[in-house]
């Protein structure tokens, strides 16, 4: 099993389905492409049907997309527990992690993680300022607070217990991180949502990708 990267200091989207795939304790071997470059394009032409990553190869098929590998997982390692127990809860977490994968575009524009940033090492960046991203920072407090306040009770995560939108929000973490964005102003005034951020910083699994990142070639 095969799972094919973008650049860890840089592609979100490779983050989320190998910290899925780490949760299963899959057997699996990553390749990076450098997706910035020339050959980096032509090796991920030959490989990706979307010409994009991240892409999971397996059994002789490939997989495309961090959502559809989540899917796959959830599938093949029952017993990883991806998904929240209680149907309410995995209902929410579903609509929670799809937001994530097709929402919140004004914070993905204006806190951008391509080459010119990092989604590791020390705060560097102030924060953004418009309306655009202020109201995808106020959901996303809504949100998480909604969530760990109804279903939270049982860990540190969204829902508690690890599950999917955890990677999938964890990229959003270290935005947060990057950008020095203060979640209180931004209606956390409980401190719940930002609570949830140190937990996705925290993860073990995050603190390797990280450490992976920043090895030189």
């Amino acid at each position: 099993m095969e799972l094919i990267i973008g650049p860890r200091l840089y592609s979100t989207w490779s983050l989320r389905p190998w910290l899925v795939l780490k949760r299963c304790k899959a057997d699996f071997t990553v390749r990076e492409i450098d997706i910035y470059s020339p050959a980096g394009q032509a090796e991920l032409e030959q490989v990706s049907p979307s010409r994009l990553v991240p892409l999971l190869k397996v059994e002789g098929e490939t997989i495309w997309d961090s959502m559809a590998i989540s899917v796959w997982c959830a599938e093949r390692y029952p017993e990883a527990n991806l998904w929240p127990a209680d149907a309410h809860a995995r209902w929410l977490a579903r609509s929670a992690a799809c937001e994530m994968h097709g929402g919140f575009m004004a914070l993905r524009t204006d806190c951008g993680m391509g080459p010119d940033h990092t989604m590791v090492g020390p705060d560097r960046a102030p924060a953004p300022t418009g309306e655009a991203v202020a109201r995808d920072l106020r959901r996303l407090v809504d949100l998480w607070s909604g969530i760990r306040t109804r279903f939270g009770a049982a860990g540190p995560f969204l829902f508690g217990d690890w599950s999917v939108p955890d990677a999938f929000f964890t990229p959003v973490a270290t935005r947060i991180r990057h950008y020095q964005i203060d979640l209180a102003a931004h209606g956390d005034s409980d401190g719940l949502a930002r609570a949830y951020v140190e937990a996705l910083l925290a993860q073990p699994d995050l603190a390797t990708w990280a450490a992976d990142a920043l090895k030189p070639d």
